[in-house]
């Protein structure tokens, strides 16, 4: 059963969620916060694998409020907000969201949406991968079959393909490609990807990918 704490500073809203959500057989939603200063209260009471967080609320905003939950527990946080606003994608990012839904999407793709980031996985559709490339690479778009590797310790920790698997993550590519791509079964890059988020100690596939880019495993354009 997957535990959801729900913050948005709107009843309506989250009573719409909770409507959607509790409808599920294997999703619990355990609590609700009208701001952010109570999402993180409840997050620390009550451990919830996942948490739906509005952007805009009062007493603590949400971004602010994903920082201080993501410093203090592993619960995965989706942004959900009525703005397709690059700033606040690139700010949730940064302070620790697995995923990040705009709140016109369908019910199917919220109860999605926290299937997947329970399920350890990074919400990133192909397009929010290449703008979060664009954002933290700092490397020339040019393509390199043999891209340099940072001086990052980390990095030693990888087997060779750990190393492939990571650069596949890092082009957006879900565990099933990545498994149609290697010739190898899902649960196998299943094992990889966890491994992979173990050694370099990064919570998510998003952070994976602002790592890889960061640290030359592969570059823009490759």
């Amino acid at each position: 059963m997957t535990r959801v704490l729900l913050a948005d500073d709107h009843e309506l809203v989250r009573a719409g969620f909770r409507i959607i959500l509790a409808a599920q057989p294997d999703i619990e939603v355990v609590a609700e916060a009208e701001n952010g200063r109570r999402a993180v209260e409840l997050a620390r009471r009550l451990n919830p694998d996942v948490i739906c967080m509005d952007v805009q609320m009062p007493v603590l905003d949400g971004l602010a409020a994903t920082r201080e939950i993501t410093d203090a527990s592993r619960a995965a946080i989706i942004i959900l907000t009525t703005f397709d606003r690059e700033d606040y994608l690139f700010e949730a990012l940064a302070a620790g969201a697995s995923g990040f839904l705009l709140k016109n999407s369908s019910p199917e793709r919220l109860v999605e949406a926290v299937r997947t980031i329970a399920a350890g996985d990074a919400l990133l559709s192909p397009e929010v991968t290449r703008r979060v490339i664009a954002k933290f690479s700092e490397a020339p778009a040019t393509a390199s079959s043999h891209p340099p590797i940072a001086a990052d310790g980390r990095l030693t920790e990888l087997t060779e393909r750990e190393r492939e698997v990571l650069g596949l993550v890092a082009q957006g590519l879900s565990n099933s490609e990545i498994a149609s791509t290697l010739f190898v079964g899902d649960a196998t890059v299943k094992s990889h990807v966890s491994k992979i988020l173990q050694k370099l100690q990064l919570r998510d596939r998003i952070q994976a990918v602002i790592f890889a880019y960061e640290n030359g495993v592969v570059v823009p354009g490759s």
